[in-house]
This record gives C-alpha cells, sequence and structure tokens, in this order.
C-alpha cells in the first residue's frame, strides 16, 4: 500500500473524535511494520495521550524501525502530555509520513526539525488538503484566536426562514433536523437572537439517539429582553451567556446570574459588538461557535464578515409572501458585483431536502 492509504486511514481514525478534542485538533496516527499496520491511534480528548503515544504502544517492539503515519506534524512542546515527538525518537521509528504542519506557533515547524535532528526520514504534505479541512476549526483558532464561525440556515426554495407570520416549523425534514443536531455535538457553542429566543423559546441543545454534547448557549441580547422562564434559563442541560450591553437594566442582570446565566458587557446598548464577543468567546476557550440566528444576526455576520463557513439546508418548498423572513437580513448589497461568493461547495441530499455547504469568498 502507498502513503495515501495509510494516510486515509489515519484521518478516518482522527474523524472519529469529531466534537470531543477542542481546544486540541482532530489527529490520527497509523504505525507501519514490514508492510503490516502494527498501531493504530487517535486523540481522544484534550490532556489524554495523542494519537501517535496511542498507535507507538499498540505497536510496541514493532514501532523500533517502523514508519509512523500522523495526520499532522507531532507537538514539540510539554503540555497537558509530554511532547511527542520524542516518543517517536524512544520508540525507534525510523520514518515519518506527515499530512499537514501544524499552524500552532509552538509547534509548526519544530517538530519536524526536531525529528529530521534525530536522523529520522520524514515526508511532508500527504493528503495535505484533507488534513488541513479535517482541521478547519483548530487551524483557525490557533491563529486568530477566536472561534470558527459557521452560519447554519434551513430555508425554502425561496429563501424564506420563515411565514410571514413567523411560523418556521418545520421547514426541512426529520432527516435534515437530525444532522442538525450532529452538527451541534460538533462545536463548542450555538449561537442565536434574543428574538429567536422569544419565538421560539428553543432549548439549543444536542439530541441524537445516542446523546451526544450539549454545546455552550449564547444570546445575543442588548437589552435583556430575554424572558426569565425561558429553556436556556431555567432547564440548565447546558451553560447559557448573554452578550448584552452596558445600558442594559442592572435588576434583570442580577436575575438572570442568579439563575446561573453569565453575562458578559459588550456594546453601547443598540447592537452588540459582535467582534469583541468573538474575542471574549476566544479567550475563553471556545474554538467553534454556530450561529443559528434570524435574518438580522445572519446578516450582520455577513455583512461583518465573519462567516467563516455556511451550511444550508433548502426544502423543496415555496412560501412566498412579500413579508416572509429571508434567510439574510439587514440591508445587502445594492450590486450582484457586490455579493459574496460561495466556493469549495459540497452538495448533500436528506430525504429530498438539499444541504449546501461552502466557504465564502470575502473581497480584500
Amino acid at each position: 500500500m502507498n502513503h495515501e492509504t495509510y494516510m486515509s486511514l489515519a484521518l478516518k481514525l482522527a474523524e472519529a473524535g469529531k466534537g470531543q478534542t477542542s481546544p486540541n485538533p482532530l489527529v490520527g496516527a497509523v504505525v507501519v511494520s514490514n508492510g503490516e499496520i502494527a498501531g493504530m491511534g487517535a486523540h481522544l480528548k484534550a490532556g489524554t495521550p495523542h494519537a501517535e503515544v496511542h498507535a507507538i504502544q499498540m505497536a510496541g517492539e514493532k514501532a523500533f524501525g517502523s514508519t509512523l503515519y500522523v495526520t499532522l506534524e507531532p507537538c514539540n512542546h510539554t503540555g497537558r502530555t509530554p511532547p511527542c515527538t520524542e516518543k517517536i525518537i524512544q520508540s525507534g521509528i525510523r520514518k515519518v509520513v506527515i499530512g499537514a504542519k501544524d499552524p500552532n506557533p509552538l509547534v509548526s515547524g519544530k517538530g519536524i526539525a526536531r525529528l529530521k535532528e534525530r536522523g529520522i526520514e520524514v515526508v511532508c504534505g500527504i493528503l495535505e488538503d484533507r488534513c488541513n479541512q479535517l482541521n478547519e476549526v483548530f487551524n483557525h483558532y490557533i491563529v486568530h484566536k477566536r472561534p470558527f464561525v459557521i452560519l447554519k440556515g434551513a430555508v425554502t426554495l425561496d429563501g424564506k426562514i420563515a411565514s410571514y407570520s413567523g411560523n418556521s416549523r418545520w421547514i426541512t425534514g426529520k432527516e435534515a433536523r437530525m444532522d442538525v443536531h450532529s452538527l451541534r455535538n460538533e462545536v463548542d457553542a450555538i449561537l442565536v437572537g434574543v428574538g429567536t429566543i422569544i419565538h421560539d423559546n428553543p432549548k439549543l441543545t444536542t439530541r441524537l439517539p445516542e446523546g451526544g454534547k450539549n454545546p455552550i448557549r449564547i444570546i445575543l441580547d442588548s437589552t435583556l429582553r430575554i424572558p426569565l422562564e425561558s429553556h436556556v434559563v431555567t432547564d440548565h442541560e447546558a451553560d447559557t451567556w448573554i452578550f448584552t450591553s452596558v445600558k442594559s437594566p442592572i435588576e434583570k442582570r442580577e436575575q438572570l446570574e442568579e439563575k446561573g446565566v453569565k453575562l458578559y458587557l459588550t456594546g453601547n446598548g443598540e447592537k452588540i459588538n459582535i467582534h469583541h464577543a468573538l474575542e471574549v468567546m476566544g479567550s475563553q476557550g471556545i474554538t467553534s461557535l454556530l450561529v443559528e440566528g434570524g435574518s438580522e444576526i445572519n446578516g450582520s455576520f455577513l455583512e461583518e464578515k465573519l462567516i467563516n463557513k455556511l451550511v444550508l439546508y433548502i426544502a423543496p418548498k415555496i412560501i412566498g409572501g412579500a413579508n416572509a423572513r429571508p434567510f439574510i437580513g439587514g440591508a445587502g448589497f445594492s450590486l450582484m458585483s457586490e455579493a459574496v461568493p460561495i466556493e469549495r461547495i459540497q452538495i448533500d441530499e436528506f430525504a429530498g431536502d438539499i444541504r449546501i455547504m461552502g466557504y465564502p469568498k470575502y473581497k480584500t
């Protein structure tokens, strides 16, 4: 088998950890000895052994003289765990094949240099694009120190997220909605505006048949209009954070804090400063953010060029109406040439509903 085959296996191992490793990257590793797989491993959770360690331990004595395939450059610094480079060196591995370099300034290039320094052959760039896409969240966060923002929406064929009366249940079918819960299971936090809380009173939790991880629930509410009886305030199924303004009523702040809600003050009263909010989230270790907002929230994130990835579910329905709510609100662009193109499109079907995933390309 060739390099790509073993790296594909390492990628599959890494993917199994989705939603579990934050703020660490997803990593898979395979040890090959005399043409046979001797060990496999994946990083499962921050603070636990890295993929390389699991694979080397499984290989045991067979690691000596073998080739290690790993999706991300091995670390060469001591964090919650010892450096993987030293484990590799001590095992007697003679060759390391790496998918992608680590963008973390503490690591980038240093792990490779350390291995070469000890006479280990290093090959880089095998299935590099796939390895980088696997860690798009980590790669963004470790460089920008703010969460990777995924805008998710469900619309009719004519681009509506609700009827003129505000009704939106359900645009898509059960299969597409279950896919959304899988997405929630993978992110650190989910964000909506207070309008969504007032109109729909959602729980914003992950509801998969096998369970799942509930992301932190983040609400943008400049004047604290959120009802105290809202599910996100009372159910305690996940942490709830509210970003509000300095002009919000102090008494309401105290009532919410008594119920366990965490408050952050940002903005001057009319609007939340989204840039500052994202910086705060990043400082608190949130690496990925799923925005499930209404028209105005979605429009604000687009206008500020803060959307890193789009996940849009389209139902084969037409609701019509000039006053039905569009997916993107705000003023919009006056010229078609100003429209934001979406690149690297992936299209999937869920029992008749269509999911489009892609990445906005902003004009600089």
